[in-house]
């Protein structure tokens, strides 16, 4: 069982930086993937970026590559994303995810643990 609590959403103006914080509880932590998702208002779920067990591996989604970093820190349970040069299209609520495997996932479906997400507001 892994339960996953999103912190460092709020309100950030067009082109400033916010950081997310996803912690984690469960053994299994360090051995998963793990990945952050967004939902806008009237849109579906869409994936943002991924990162694989050790921290070696990552995907990003192509409207925040450049500009969205992720990692983690498995000795202390928590996944970031760092997120700069934020756009007003970046609004949604963020959540985090824990994959089933190491590997970052192919589909969402692939990922079993979801957090209870976090509003991310950007104003122009």
């Amino acid at each position: 069982q892994v339960q996953l609590v999103e912190s460092g959403g709020g309100l950030a103006q067009a082109g400033g930086s916010l950081r997310l914080s996803c912690a984690a509880s469960g053994r299994t932590f360090s051995s998963v993937a793990m990945g952050w998702f967004r939902q806008a208002p009237g849109k579906e779920r869409e994936f943002v970026a991924a990162i694989a067990w050790s921290g070696g591996i990552t995907d990003y989604a192509d409207s925040v590559k450049g500009r969205f970093t992720i990692s983690r820190d498995n000795a202390k349970k928590l996944v970031y994303l760092q997120m700069n040069s934020l756009k007003p299209e970046d609004t949604a609520v963020y959540y985090c995810a824990a994959a089933r495997t190491p590997l970052i996932p192919g589909g969402e479906y692939e990922y079993r643990y979801w957090g209870q997400g976090t509003q991310v507001t950007v104003s122009s």
